[in-house]
């Protein structure tokens, strides 16, 4: 297997063929709406044909730049919230080692929360060592990443001086306006650009998931390929997989099914699972419409969810995320005294265990109710995430379109913005500060 399949057999005892083919319509307009940039949110499909489009140039650019925070540096701090850090955070996760940093400065993340105990902990944990910051915002005004960047830069121009300071941070941001731009041009930061036609959450593939892959070690260059390819087979419609997930997840929805799991059996795809709830998320929960997107963990959550999963209100389906084969292999051994009653498992890979455990389970939730999808994952490499990433990325812009909503904007968001702001009294934000204070 040289690409990553989807097999949607488990779902046809809740809807027909019939049922997903009577959206084949609907999802040749949003394909269509994606190819020809005439639909809602044309102006931010700079993601479609990012990978084919992205040279050697800045790859090699991006990868010099990691050479140097990887030779310098004992950590280095990614500051930046959504999009702008789940992406990275995925796939450094699902290609790293799960107890820790492979070889290189350690990845560290900040600016995606407002903790003050995690500041004040990452702070005391850069203390003495030298690291870097590659900050993220296109505005630079972002408050949570902004809040993180203020505090990160004084400490690290305390460490080392603020000249030094400047070599080690680079920031990723708009070409010409905004505060982080004027800022690194006044310091002399050495930057990369986010495209004004690439939305956060489909921005993995470009300098700001890129950079933090490359600093972590992982090579960016097959993972731009993978996209590439899927892209390709995804665009001259010689694959139409993304299609029929999107048909298929939009023909569940309309039998009642409103609430999607994304489920893996491998705890390194746990933040593939967060990167994919944002970007579905995001891109399809307005005008009071939406898949709403959740994840499990299994085996893990089987003992916390699976229960409600198994035998609760049947609104739900799962798209299982199935890895075939494990970077490493471990074996059970057989014991003399079998006092736990596992020597029946003696000389078995423990991944065999495991995928019976899948499958065992997902036999059990679709005689519960719960129809399946199945993706299927050739191994844990660059490549095949770089599939996996760009196949989530085109299914979510039809599915969109299928559901009849914008999938590139984000209106709801800035709803909590306005009120953080007013409760803070940040300038211009006057009357709003009066009206919520009566409020309150």
């Amino acid at each position: 297997m040289d690409k990553i399949q989807l097999d949607i057999k488990q779902v046809l005892g809740t809807v027909s063929q019939s049922d997903i083919d009577a959206l084949k319509g609907a999802a040749a307009d949003g394909f269509s709406k994606l190819i020809n940039a005439n639909g809602a949110g044309n102006d931010f499909l700079g993601w479609l044909r990012l990978p084919s489009e992205t040279t050697e140039s800045l790859l090699d650019d991006i990868n010099a730049s990691a050479a140097l925070l990887r030779k310098e540096c004992e950590a280095v701090v990614c500051i930046g919230i959504g999009g702008s850090y789940l992406g990275a955070k995925a796939v450094v996760s699902a290609l790293g080692n799960s107890l820790g940093k492979d070889n290189g400065p350690e990845l560290l993340f900040a600016g995606q929360n407002i903790g003050e105990d995690y500041l004040y902990e990452l702070q005391q944990y850069l203390k003495g060592k030298r690291f870097g910051i590659i900050v993220i915002s296109k505005s630079g005004t972002t408050t949570e990443p902004a809040i993180a960047f203020r505090i990160l830069k004084e400490q690290l121009e305390a460490q080392v001086g603020r000249a030094e300071a400047g070599r080690l941070i680079v920031a990723i941001t708009d070409a010409k306006r905004g505060a982080l731009r004027t800022l690194a041009d006044t310091e002399g930061y050495k930057t990369f650009v986010i495209a004004d036609n690439v939305g956060g959450r489909f921005s993995v593939l470009t300098p700001v998931g890129l950079l933090p892959i490359a600093v972590a070690g992982y090579d960016i260059k097959a993972l731009v390929a993978g996209a590439a390819a899927m892209e390709q087979c995804t665009l001259d419609g010689t694959d139409t997989m993304a299609m029929e997930y999107a048909m298929t997840r939009n023909a569940l929805y309309r039998a009642g099914k409103k609430i999607e799991i994304l489920v893996n059996y491998n705890p390194k795809l746990h933040f593939v699972g967060e990167w994919w709830k944002q970007l579905y998320g995001e891109s399809e929960g307005k005008d009071g419409k939406g898949i709403f997107p959740a994840a499990v963990d299994n085996s893990t959550d089987l003992h916390s969810m699976g229960q409600w999963i198994q035998e609760g209100e049947r609104i739900i389906f799962e798209t299982v995320l199935s890895v075939e084969k494990p970077d490493h292999e471990v074996r059970i051994p057989s014991d003399k005294e079998n006092l736990d009653g596992l020597n029946y498992l003696a000389g078995k890979r423990v991944d065999e265990v495991n995928k019976m455990a899948e499958l065992g389970t997902r036999i059990a939730h679709v005689d519960g109710g719960v129809p399946n999808m199945r993706l299927i994952v050739p191994a844990l490499t660059e490549q095949y995430l770089g599939q996996l990433i760009y196949f989530f990325e085109a299914a979510c812009g039809i599915s969109g379109y299928i559901l009849g909503v914008n999938p590139f904007n984000q209106p709801g968001v800035e709803a909590y913005k306005r009120n953080m702001f007013a409760l803070l009294e940040k300038p211009g934000y006057e009357e709003a500060t009066k009206a919520i204070k009566a409020r309150l």
